[in-house]
């Protein structure tokens, strides 16, 4: 696992498929997504090797429930005592209460989703033993007030996350950058892409300057507006 420096208080974690996010506020940090299934203990020696212990890592706020950004939820709270949230129309998917509903692919996306599921660990993933609902709305008690916006299209309950105070967006899957050149561009792998769509709309109206995607290199600066260009179909280089 990488550990990448985007703030002095904000660090991105990448994984061999997608990536969570560290944020400080003085001795306290918050998780958001908290990668593939056996991630836990790689992220707990991430937090120490920044010179805190898991334990001050106080909730960990998951943008959906796909494997790939929930799979190391439970054992990194077990680790860490932290909080686990996540929006309410996800929460039963991440606590295995029943099954999550796939996908619905476009064509070209099936070989694309095969080759990164390759790369996903095998197993069933541990669940959190509790997950605190989320609506659309929140506030979240890191970032001087994290603003909890559910954008629906890639799950129904996708969540994205934005520090006003900050500038920082957090965009989950809503929103990806391309591995080929760095363009902005609407998520994939969608249970409802038009609805995507909107909501990437909802996103870029926001005055962030930094975003921060589930799968891509983070935009650094101008953030609105490259979530606009790629809003309005043209090309959005980060």
């Amino acid at each position: 696992m990488d550990v990448v420096e985007l703030l002095p208080r904000l660090h991105l974690l990448r994984f061999p498929v997608g990536q969570a996010y560290l944020w400080r506020d003085g001795d306290e940090l918050s998780l958001i997504d908290a990668g593939v299934l056996g991630s836990g203990r790689a992220i707990a020696g991430a937090v120490t090797a920044l010179g805190r212990a898991p334990g001050d890592v106080r909730r960990i706020v998951l943008t959906h429930f796909h494997e790939d950004h929930a799979g190391g939820a439970a054992e990194f709270a077990a680790l860490s005592g932290a909080e686990v949230f996540a929006h309410e129309l996800d929460a039963p998917f991440v606590l295995g209460e029943r099954p999550g509903p796939a996908p619905r692919f476009e064509d070209w996306e099936v070989p694309i989703h095969a080759e990164a599921s390759r790369h996903l660990p095998r197993g069933e993933p541990e669940r959190p033993r509790q997950v605190t609902p989320l609506s659309d709305g929140a506030v979240l008690g890191f970032g001087g007030g994290a603003r909890v916006l559910h954008v629906p299209g890639h799950t129904d309950g996708s969540i994205a996350l934005f520090v006003p105070d900050e500038g920082v967006l957090f965009t989950g899957d809503t929103v990806a950058a391309s591995p080929v050149d760095g363009s902005v561009m609407p998520g994939v792998f969608n249970l409802d892409r038009p609805q995507l769509l909107r909501s990437l709309d909802r996103l870029a109206a926001l005055d962030a300057e930094l975003a921060c995607f589930g799968h891509g290199e983070p935009v650094l600066g101008g953030a609105s507006a490259a979530l606009r260009r790629a809003a309005d179909g043209g090309p959005a280089a980060g």
